[in-house]
């Protein structure tokens, strides 16, 4: 997925480490496989290629995921869409190409039905899909937090009950530390080409996502492209919104919202966010400097610093 897994985690002396370890890894691989946009032969892949109206065999867990995305993009009204990939390969962010192409943009912002799920059959019983318009997946928005939680489950059937899985920007907590203490995780600030930490959040039994539009873009003239795709525009999005983080149960729920939350914008999103009862801070870009704007346990009072400067 382009990026690199991680767990930290407080054991029982007893855990096979090293057997740990190979399954995690595993987990990681498979979601891989099935839904990576970059590897001709998965299962995503199979499913672009396949003739409209075809019936497609694919895994319970890609049907698990595309069903959430499906779910999303209904609640979102659109704004998290799970079809956005020729528009992605368009604007050179996929694998097709690495700087935008105006004929391919026209072709990706044809008129199709608005309702993904009118665009999309899941078949979840039988275990397979159809498209019911010809369409291209990406699923970039939404499988990264699936993939924690399959770590996440992996880490249980080892009987670890305190950890922390995380895979770019989506980490799970199992527990808390085995000291009591929740898992502190540092929110990034949004600044292209620097880490530095802007808030610190403390995560038990919880899942967290970030999407911004400041660490993956384009550079095409003065103009800097966000690499997150809003499907209503056909374009890049663009708005005052440098992040989205959300807290959920599961990293995919998370994952998904937080893309959606992104694409509507400030004023949007909060009031989709305040309407579905999310947990969710919004860094917002303003004359002023960034403003944090939350819902739930962001809503109380602004996030704690990092207690040191960052690195």
């Amino acid at each position: 997925m382009g990026t690199r897994w991680s767990t930290r985690i407080d054991a029982d002396p007893s855990v096979d480490l090293a057997a740990l370890q190979q399954d995690l890894a595993a987990a990681v691989a498979q979601v891989d496989a099935q839904m990576s946009p970059w590897k001709p032969d998965s299962d995503l892949m199979r499913l672009n290629r396949a003739p409209v109206g075809d019936w497609v065999n694919l895994p319970a867990e890609m049907l698990e995921v595309l069903d959430c995305a499906l779910a999303v993009h209904r609640l979102s009204a659109g704004a998290f869409d799970p079809c956005v990939g020729a528009l992605v390969d368009a604007w050179g962010f996929g694998a097709v190409r690495d700087t935008p192409d105006a004929q391919a943009i026209r072709a990706a912002r044809q008129p199709m039905p608005p309702n993904a799920n009118g665009r999309l059959e899941l078949d979840r019983p039988a275990g397979r899909a159809r498209k019911r318009a010809p369409l291209q997946l990406d699923l970039c928005g939404i499988a990264k937090g699936y993939a924690v939680d399959r770590m996440a489950a992996v880490l249980q059937q080892h009987a670890v009950r305190h950890a922390l899985a995380a895979l770019d920007g989506e980490l799970r907590a199992l527990g808390s530390q085995a000291s009591g203490k929740p898992w502190a995780v540092a929110l990034e600030r949004p600044e292209a080409g620097r880490r530095a930490v802007y808030g610190v959040i403390e995560l038990e039994d919880l899942a967290v996502a970030t999407s911004g539009d400041y660490r993956r873009y384009l550079e095409v003239g003065d103009a800097r492209l966000a690499h997150t795709m809003d499907a209503r525009r056909g374009a890049p999005v663009n708005n005052a919104v440098a992040s989205v983080t959300v807290l959920a149960r599961t990293c995919m729920q998370a994952d998904a919202w937080a893309t959606a939350l992104l694409v509507e914008g400030a004023h949007d999103g909060l009031a989709t966010a305040q309407r579905m009862g999310l947990e969710a801070v919004f860094l917002l870009r303003r004359p002023e400097g960034l403003v944090e704007v939350g819902l739930g346990r962001f809503g109380r009072q602004p996030l704690p610093a990092a207690p040191h400067p960052a690195c």
